[in-house]
């Protein structure tokens, strides 16, 4: 069985899960902000450069269900994600090497960027994937929904934390100094995660070796029976549309609070902290409906997810509105609400992966994980570039800021609306996890599972 028997994982047990996603964090805000501060204003590069390294680093994440099957296959998570800490880390570092490179020599610089990036992609995938396996095979069905929550909120944390501290040490600022930063930056991190997963899976049983009932095989069949099944396909489905409207929206926001309410920087910076405290508020409401429910878990973070994608569509569409209503708007409360309706179908996504990556064939929990990881890194990759380069365009075409902004907002809202009738129909076959079982027992093992949960 892919699923331990055991009482679960304590709270802390939880939180020392969730310092690995605090360590994944620290070195991943890293390429996100400092690395594309610094490419764009002291190397003075155009902003597209570290955009397109960025949508590399999302677009190698399509190999998380292969990196979920090694974990499968091998029959320990840890390996996994100590190993793509490891590579992350170095990757961050190389990051940092190659832009001091390129201070001198352009084109070696960003030749060598490309491979760190992709290194560093490498390294979210296999870490964070074999992660929340992990996680969703220890934690008591009960303790999934705040587990969720709380590793989500730990990672926030690594981004506030590092960003902080980072700032501090690289003053007065040299390329020298960058790289020695980052690289203290990996190793801590590296030394968290080590510390953190240092005997998760010794206590109870780990992930069992590959049996004849249950044979594990190659990456292509595995993957073939991880997408014959219908609720995966679907939730992968539900996974990129919303991420999709969700990372589209990121970059749009506080130009647009500039372009059409004459906003100034920090003003715009404030109003994106307004809204990132929504979406932490978001999170925990999560952890605490989820808890406060009986057995059936699963039930309240699907109504978290479509009460979450209806908000965000709803208030996404104000957003259109606020557009051609100027100043007069109640942008803060607006954006604070978005915030709150993202953190909470964006948790409650997360929580259902957990408790959904063992309904189907045996031992595909990290394939299953995989596919829908990689669905949220493609949609995070193609949101960015597509929101921003559809208000260039429109605004290219019609002349007309709010036009342009509003559009944008109005089809976010559209796939936020298309992700929450996905989200219904896998509730209406909650009982049903696969169209086309491979074998009787896969079948009773989901049916079992969600009977024991209260689920049917």
């Amino acid at each position: 069985m892919s699923r331990a028997s055991h009482k679960g994982l304590s709270w802390f047990g939880i939180a020392r899960l969730g310092l690995v996603q605090t360590a994944l964090g620290a070195v991943v805000v890293l390429t996100t902000s400092t690395f594309n501060r610094v490419m764009v204003v002291e190397l003075s590069l155009a902003a597209v450069l570290p955009g397109l390294l960025v949508a590399a680093h999302y677009a190698i994440q399509i190999l998380r269900p292969r990196f979920g099957h090694g974990s499968d296959t091998g029959g320990r998570r840890t390996p996994w994600i100590i190993g793509g800490m490891i590579v992350l880390a170095f990757g961050g570092t190389l990051a940092a090497v190659a832009i001091a490179i390129a201070a001198d020599h352009i084109a070696a610089g960003l030749a060598l960027s490309l491979i760190a990036y992709l290194m560093i992609g490498m390294g979210v995938g296999a870490c964070g994937t074999s992660l929340l396996v992990l996680l969703a095979e220890r934690a008591a069905p009960e303790r999934r929904p705040a587990a969720a929550t709380m590793t989500w909120v730990m990672m926030i944390i690594g981004f506030i934390v590092t960003t902080i501290v980072v700032g501090e040490l690289l003053d007065p600022f040299s390329m020298q100094r960058l790289v020695a930063v980052t690289a203290g930056v990996g190793m801590v991190a590296v030394l968290i995660t080590l510390l953190a997963s240092a005997g998760i899976e010794s206590g109870g049983a780990a992930v069992q070796p590959a049996s004849a009932e249950a044979p594990r095989g190659d990456f292509r069949t595995a993957i073939r029976e991880v997408l014959s099944e219908q609720r995966t396909r679907r939730f992968g489905f539900f996974v990129f549309m919303s991420m999709l409207a969700y990372s589209a929206q990121d970059l749009l926001v506080e130009p647009f609070a500039g372009a059409l309410f004459g906003l100034t920087p920090g003003e715009s910076t404030q109003l994106g902290g307004v809204q990132h405290g929504g979406v932490l508020l978001g999170m925990i409401l999560v952890g605490l409906i989820g808890s406060a429910y009986g057995k059936g878990r699963e039930r309240p973070l699907r109504v978290c997810m479509v009460a979450g994608c209806l908000g965000s569509a709803t208030m996404l569409s104000l957003l259109a509105l606020a557009a051609y209503n100027g100043g007069d708007w109640p942008l803060v409360a607006n954006l604070f609400a978005l915030g709150l309706a993202n953190g909470l179908f964006a948790v409650a996504a997360i929580g259902s992966m957990m408790s959904m990556v063992s309904e189907g064939h045996e031992n595909r929990d990290g394939v299953r994980m995989g596919v829908w990881g990689a669905a949220q890194a493609i949609a995070f990759g193609l949101g960015g570039v597509i929101g921003t380069a559809l208000v260039d365009v429109v605004q290219w075409l019609t002349g007309s800021t709010p036009t342009a902004y509003g559009l944008a907002f109005v089809l976010q809202a559209a796939l936020f609306v298309a992700a929450t009738l996905i989200a219904v129909s896998l509730s209406r076959d909650a009982a049903t996890a696969l169209s086309r079982p491979a074998s009787v027992e896969p079948f009773n093992r989901v049916a079992s599972q969600e009977t024991a949960h209260g689920q049917v």
